[in-house]
C-alpha cells in the first residue's frame, strides 16, 4: 500500500524482538542433524527449550548437553550463551562498531536500556569495555581450569575449559560432564577440586555483579568512597548473600563432608543459585530449609546490567531499606548517605510482585498438570524465572505444557517483566491529571 509506514518500534520492543529472533535462529540450528551426536533431527520443542535456556542464560535442559549434542551443537549453545550473557543489543552494537558504522542516538538509547546504564553519554565506550573485559575474563577462567580438564580429558579438555568458562561467566550453568550412564551430573565429580570450584565461583560472581560495577572498580580501584551508591549496594548485598547462606549450608547441610570439601560445597551452594545453575552437591538431598533458602537466592539473583537474572540484588536491598525506613518512621529509605527515589521503591515492589506471581503461578499449574509435589515444582519455576538452571531432576520428564511454561518464565526472567509491560503498553499515552486521594489502611 502506497505511503504505508511500519510503526516505529520502541526500545523495549526492539530488545524483546531481538531476543526472540536469536532464540528462534538458535532453535533452527539445533534442529539440524549435524547438531546431535546421532545425526538425528531434534524435535522443535526440545531445540526451542535448549535455545531459550541458552540465550536466557538459564541452564535448564531437556537433553543432556554432553551426550545428546555434537561439538557443533555444543558450539551453537555456547554462542547463544555468549550472546545472551553479554546482551543481544550489546553484541549487535559491537559488530556495528567493528564494521565502522556510526551508532545513532536511538540505538544508543536502546543500548542504555539493555545494560541498565544511568545515562546515554559514554555508552559506546562502555559497550566496548564490556565486550573486551568479558572475553579477557573468560579467557583467564579457561586458562585456570585448563590443567585440570586436560588432565582428565586430554585434548578435549581445552574445549571443556572454554565452554565451562563461558557458561560460568555468563551465569548459564550448562555443563559437558554427562555420560551415557550418568546424565545431568553438573560439577558433582569436582566437589573436592579447589581449582574448578574457586574458578567457577569467581566467574559467577564477576559476571553477576554487573557491567557498571566493573566500570566503577576499573575507574576508582580500591577507593570505595568514590563508587556510585549503586555499586556500593551491589557489592555489600552480594557479600552478605554469599557469606550468610554459606554459614547455613556449612553447619546445616554438609556436616557429613570433610573439612575442605565441606567448605567448598558450602561456598559453592551459596554462590551458584544467583544465578549460575551449576551444582557440586545433590540438591535432592538438601533439607526443606536448604531447598527453601536456595529458592530465595534464585529469586533474588544477580545485579542489574549483568549476565545474571533474578529480581536483582538492588531490588531486594531497596525493599529491605524501605522496610527499615517504615520501622523507623522515616519518609524515605537511604543507603550510604543517599536518599532512594520513591520511583525506585515502586519499581522494586512491582518487580518483586511480578516475580512472586510468576514463580507461584507457574509452580501451581505445573504441579496440577503433572501431579507432582508443589515444593518440587516451585523449585523448577524459581530456577526458570530466576534464569538459574538448578533442578531437582523434574524438567526433562515434564510434558509439553509444563515445558512451555518454563520457556515463558525463562524468557520473561531474562528480558525483564517490566520490559515486557512497557513494550506492550507503549501505545498508551501518559496523563497529567490526578484522581482524588483517599486513605487506605494496610498491614
Amino acid at each position: 500500500m502506497a505511503g504505508f509506514r511500519p510503526p516505529r518500534l520502541t526500545t523495549f520492543q526492539t530488545i524483546i524482538l531481538l531476543f526472540a529472533a536469536v532464540i528462534l535462529g538458535g532453535s533452527l540450528l539445533l534442529m539440524l542433524p549435524v547438531s546431535s551426536q546421532d545425526f538425528s533431527v531434534t524435535p522443535f520443542n526440545q531445540a526451542l527449550f535448549t535455545a531459550t535456556s541458552a540465550v536466557c542464560v538459564t541452564g535448564l535442559v531437556v537433553q543432556d548437553t554432553a551426550t545428546h549434542w555434537s561439538i557443533f551443537g555444543q558450539a551453537v549453545i555456547m554462542v547463544l550463551i555468549q550472546i545472551g550473557g553479554m546482551g543481544v543489543i550489546t553484541v549487535a552494537a559491537f559488530f556495528s562498531l567493528l564494521s565502522g558504522r556510526k551508532i545513532s542516538l536511538m540505538q544508543r538509547g536502546t543500548m542504555q536500556e539493555a545494560i541498565a546504564a544511568p545515562k546515554v553519554g559514554g555508552i559506546v565506550r562502555l559497550t566496548g569495555f564490556i565486550i573486551k573485559a568479558s572475553l579477557c575474563i573468560e579467557a583467564l577462567g579457561a586458562a585456570c581450569m585448563l590443567p585440570v580438564f586436560c588432565r582428565d580429558y586430554g585434548l578435549r579438555g581445552i574445549w571443556m575449559a572454554v565452554f565451562h568458562s563461558v557458561s560460568a561467566f555468563c551465569n548459564a550453568g550448562f555443563d559437558l560432564l554427562g555420560t551415557p550412564d550418568a546424565q545431568y551430573p553438573s560439577l558433582t565429580s569436582y566437589r573436592a577440586e579447589p581449582i574448578i570450584n574457586l574458578t567457577i565461583m569467581a566467574l559467577i560472581v564477576v559476571g553477576g555483579i554487573g557491567f557498571l560495577t566493573w566500570d566503577d572498580i576499573r575507574a576508582n580501584k580500591l577507593h570505595l568512597h568514590r563508587y556510585r551508591m549503586q555499586s556500593k549496594v551491589i557489592l555489600s548485598t552480594t557479600a552478605l548473600l554469599i557469606v550468610l547462606p554459606a554459614i547455613w549450608f556449612y553447619f546445616g547441610e554438609f556436616s557429613a563432608l570433610s573439612g575442605k570439601e565441606r567448605l567448598l560445597a558450602s561456598l559453592f551452594q551459596s554462590v551458584t543459585p544467583r544465578t549460575a545453575g551449576f551444582n557440586t552437591a545433590d540438591l535432592t538431598a538438601l533439607s526443606g530449609v536448604g531447598q527453601g533458602l536456595t529458592i530465595m537466592l534464585m529469586l533474588i539473583g544477580g545485579s542489574p546490567g549483568s549476565t545474571a537474572g533474578g529480581m536483582k540484588t538492588t531490588t531486594a536491598a531497596v525493599l529491605f531499606a524501605n522496610a527499615i525506613a517504615v520501622f523507623q518512621r522515616r519518609s524515605e529509605p537511604h543507603f550510604f548517605g543517599r536518599r532512594i527515589d520513591n520511583k525506585a521503591v515502586c519499581s522494586a515492589s512491582t518487580v518483586c510482585f511480578m516475580y512472586l506471581t510468576l514463580f507461584l503461578g507457574g509452580g501451581f499449574v505445573i504441579s496440577a498438570v503433572e501431579k507432582l509435589p508443589l515444593s518440587a515444582c516451585l523449585f523448577e519455576t524459581a530456577s526458570a524465572v530466576g534464569t538459574v538452571g538448578l533442578s531437582l531432576g523434574l524438567t526433562p520428564s515434564l510434558g509439553l505444557l509444563s515445558q512451555g511454561i518454563l520457556i515463558a518464565l525463562m524468557f520473561i526472567g531474562r528480558v525483564g517483566g517490566l520490559t515486557l509491560i512497557y513494550a506492550a503498553l507503549s501505545g498508551f499515552s501518559k496523563t497529567a491529571s490526578r484522581l482524588p486521594q483517599e486513605r487506605i489502611t494496610v498491614g
